[in-house]
């Protein structure tokens, strides 16, 4: 549903995965929401279908994921995001295939949210090591 939104709505995208600070009224509707999709989370783990490494996180890089995919092929591939999505909603079925990486922590990940839309910063080769 909200990958949908996503894909008719660029501005929405840009909402749905940046944070606003400022906007009081929107953050605190933000984690309302949040709240609810942790207990989907957690009701969706305990009948066994979702792999039980997902993390929350997980969605807010998913929606980070769908909003680049629907950026880069714009009108020129309008549902390329509806592959992409199913993809991932099939990966994260259970039993898992496999461990995931580590989740970035959750400060990185409110700093990525502040910074969708802006250009992109690459990673310092040196920080890697």
């Amino acid at each position: 549903m909200k990958c949908a939104m996503q894909a008719a709505d660029y501005g929405f995208a840009d909402v749905l995965t940046m944070t606003f600070p400022t906007a009081k009224a929107l953050e605190q509707q933000r984690e309302a929401t949040f709240e609810g999709v942790v207990r989907l989370i957690d009701r969706t783990k305990a009948t066994g279908r979702l792999r039980e490494d997902f993390a929350s996180q997980d969605l807010v890089l998913i929606f980070m994921a769908n909003a680049g995919v629907v950026n880069a092929t714009g009108s020129a591939a309008p549902d390329a995001w509806r592959r992409v999505v199913a993809l991932i909603l099939q990966s994260l079925e259970a039993p898992a295939r496999g461990p995931l990486p580590d989740l970035p922590d959750d400060a990185a990940l409110y700093q990525a949210m502040r910074r969708t839309g802006q250009p992109c910063t690459p990673p310092d080769p040196e920080a890697a090591t």
